[in-house]
């Protein structure tokens, strides 16, 4: 083993423990399908959302992890559950007359309400690989209609047949007793309306690979259970499914527990222990409920993706993935900064301390090296002082603050302060609120004006902050909270901001100067 993977074995960043558990199962040596398999699944009856983003991510980040630690080769399956009856019309779909009229339907045999692909499930399909794809997951694509109907699945719905009395001895227990008199874990696909059906079996026929069922007529008819003529229930199928793929790992949220007990009973019924498992907590909003697809009280990956890097989307991913997390929109600025703060301190640490950076996980292992220079936060309150509604406007101070930096050689940055900008006149801008400074106050300002007239135009952003310091301390702020606090509710309408040192070297002297000087004026510094 090279130093590297000691390294890698000894690190505590959770996807290095996931990796090494993974390894266990496989006892260190290549499975006889030749890779391990990490398996992610996606039901695309709705648009792709934030979950299945952050599913896919943490994965691909137990995947790389893994990879420092063994030389066994990786595969991971985005499985799409598409060739499952369309049940109910989303909320966030056009068309949904004519989505009604194909309830019961393959996902795949749905017409495309925007008409852009050949059928509803292909469009959802397209939209999650669109995402993925810009994101740079490396990935293979699993379509269930495609697997089903090529009968790659064959000869494990033919296991699951021969294990029907035993799967059913499973699930039965878990259901209500109306459910349980037409439950059967195969679903026949009808072949005169090609819907999906949930009916009973009357009966099954092992030698035949086959199962009967009556129709509305009260025909009997045989359909085989291969090559796409049956689709199997969901928590049966992904059992099917983690067998005849001989998954390694596969990760879920807590919403799924019972349903992974569930998958690991049927394991047993088929004869297989199962790949390891993950369970991740769910995401809450605002106020500390559960985010619904339904509801709409989450935000989108899109909505995420108009105010920040998809990095900082995915450090919200990484931290503490068994920890339940508020969703909304107030996180985005502290995750851009946290993101930025990794990933600068990257370029100066050892192989071990890397591995405990989130930013080796986010890009793993290939950290860009372009500095950020400012921080989100900065980039928000320069965006407030000049109530800017376009990146140019503050360029024209990040130049002078920064003479090396413009939108062509500092990518990372330009793209900050465009996420900036967008930010600021969507959340900031509105919730602006500017007060007087009491008495005491006032005194520090105008002494504070006094000190900055005083210093070179080319003053450091740290020696400005040490001058601001000193200036609230003369003036007895036993808290210097209590006295930035005031910096940041009278200059900048908000309650929390930036090191005032630099967010002054930025701004400029001549600039920061003037501020002051409207502001002990009276003036309305929103306007």
């Amino acid at each position: 083993m090279s130093n590297h993977q000691e390294l890698a074995m000894q690190a505590k960043a959770w996807p290095f423990e996931e990796a090494r558990r993974v390894l266990a199962r496989v006892g260190g040596k290549t499975p006889k399908k030749g890779y391990v398999l990490f398996q992610t699944g996606y039901g695309p009856s709705g648009l792709p959302h934030i979950g299945t983003f952050g599913e896919v991510a943490r994965t691909t980040m137990v995947r790389k992890a893994f990879e420092q630690i063994s030389d066994i080769p990786t595969r991971l399956f985005c499985f799409s559950d598409d060739l499952d009856g369309f049940r109910k019309v989303p909320d966030n779909l056009p068309q949904k007359e004519m989505l009604a009229q194909n309830l019961g339907l393959p996902l795949t045999a749905v017409p495309d309400p925007f008409g852009e692909y050949d059928s509803l499930g292909h469009h959802n399909n397209a939209r999650l690989r669109q995402f993925l794809d810009n994101f740079g997951f490396e990935y293979e694509f699993k379509s269930a209609t495609e697997v089903y109907r090529s009968g790659q699945l064959d000869e494990a719905l033919l296991k699951v047949l021969s294990c029907y009395d035993g799967i059913m001895d499973v699930m039965l227990p878990t259901l209500g007793q109306e459910r349980r008199a037409t439950y059967s874990p195969f679903m026949p696909i009808c072949p005169k309306t090609g819907k999906v059906l949930q009916v009973a079996i009357e009966e099954v026929r092992q030698d035949s690979g086959t199962v009967v069922y009556r129709d509305d007529a009260g025909d009997l008819v045989e359909v085989p259970v291969t090559g796409g003529h049956c689709k199997l229930q969901w928590k049966p199928d992904w059992a099917m499914r983690q067998y005849a793929l001989d998954v390694d790992y596969e990760m879920s949220g807590k919403d799924l527990i019972d349903s992974v007990a569930l998958g690991k009973k049927i394991h047993r019924v088929l004869g297989i222990k199962g790949p390891e498992t993950f369970t991740y907590e769910l995401f809450l909003d605002e106020k500390g409920q559960k985010i619904s697809k339904s509801k709409g009280n989450g935000l989108s990956m899109e909505e995420w993706l108009t105010y920040a890097p998809p990095e900082s989307l995915a450090l919200f991913m990484y931290n503490k993935p068994k920890t339940a997390k508020k969703l909304y929109f107030d996180v985005i600025p502290r995750m851009v900064d946290d993101y930025v703060t990794f990933r600068d301190n990257a370029g100066a640490q050892e192989q071990d301390k890397l591995f405990e950076n989130p930013a080796w996980h986010i890009h793993s292992g290939n950290i860009p090296s372009e500095p950020a220079s400012l921080s989100f936060g900065i980039l928000l309150n320069l965006a407030s002082v000049c109530n800017a509604s376009e990146s140019d406007r503050l360029w024209a101070f990040i130049k002078r603050y920064a003479p090396d930096a413009s939108p062509e050689s500092t990518p990372f940055l330009d793209q900050l302060v465009g996420f900036a900008v967008r930010y600021y006149q969507d959340f900031v801008k509105p919730t602006l609120e500017y007060r007087t400074a009491d008495d005491k106050e006032r005194a520090a300002l105008e002494e504070l004006l006094v000190v900055l007239r005083k210093l070179p135009a080319d003053t450091s952003a740290e020696d400005i902050q040490t001058e601001v310091y000193t200036v609230g301390k003369n003036h007895g702020f036993e808290n210097l909270r209590d006295w930035f606090r005031c910096l940041y509710e009278v200059l900048l309408g908000q309650s929390q901001g930036p090191r005032m040192g630099t967010f002054f070297a930025l701004y400029g002297m001549g600039e920061s100067i003037s501020l002051i000087e409207r502001a002990l004026a009276g003036e309305d510094l929103s306007a």
